[in-house]
């Protein structure tokens, strides 16, 4: 199995999730914007959307889109508690909170990595980040982690995008269940690994 990954990008949840499950898998660095591999292959034949992550299986096959990766990893690792039973209603709101996070964070917070948007767009656009993280905060209370009391793939999701909010000038201490979630989650060992692996911290 190998992820093929660009250093901070949404790749780093996947990454999170290979650790945090223990697999044993191979990682190879992607080169965005020349859409190359670091042994030299060509990325749109891997990925033909041209983005990371990629998961190539086994078998030869690749999977892409975050949400997707992390059930599929998890699910092939149940022991590890990182989505819950297909089926069950706990399933579907691990699959709410990653539709959210993927449309309405990840969307809306990577939308400012855009070079062409002025500085009034990002204004307009911080402006309804701070709606979403609003509601984001709310959800939130009372809970350790994103769906309750374990984590799960929703955290490594929203972790990982929630790291970019500092290359934005994003204050998560605006919103404290949001900052303590990012903390708690910031201090697990195998998110410190998936990060040091990506050069992301010494």
């Amino acid at each position: 199995m190998k992820l093929f990954f660009s250093p901070g990008a949404c790749s780093l949840a996947p990454h999170i999730v290979l650790m945090e499950a223990g697999y044993t898998f191979d990682v190879e660095k992607v080169d965005i914007p020349n859409k190359k591999t670091a042994s030299g292959a060509d990325y749109w034949q891997i990925n033909p959307k041209g983005y990371v992550p990629a998961l190539q299986l086994d078998n030869g096959e690749v999977l892409t889109e975050v949400s997707t990766i992390l059930q599929y990893l998890a699910d092939q690792k149940p022991a590890s508690g990182l989505v819950p039973a297909a089926g069950t209603m706990a399933r579907y709101r691990l699959m709410e909170a990653l539709n959210f996070i993927a449309t309405e964070v990840h969307k809306s917070v990577g939308a400012l990595f855009n070079p062409a948007m002025t500085p009034e767009m990002k204004e307009v656009q911080k402006a309804y980040i701070t709606r979403r993280f609003n509601a984001l905060d709310k959800m939130l209370t009372g809970k350790l982690f994103f769906t309750g009391d374990a984590f799960s793939v929703a955290d490594a999701y929203l972790f990982n995008v929630l790291r970019w909010c500092g290359f934005h000038k994003i204050d998560l201490a605006t919103w404290p269940n949001i900052q303590s979630l990012f903390n708690r989650i910031g201090e697990r060992p195998q998110v410190q690994a998936a990060m040091r692996a990506e050069g992301l911290i010494k």
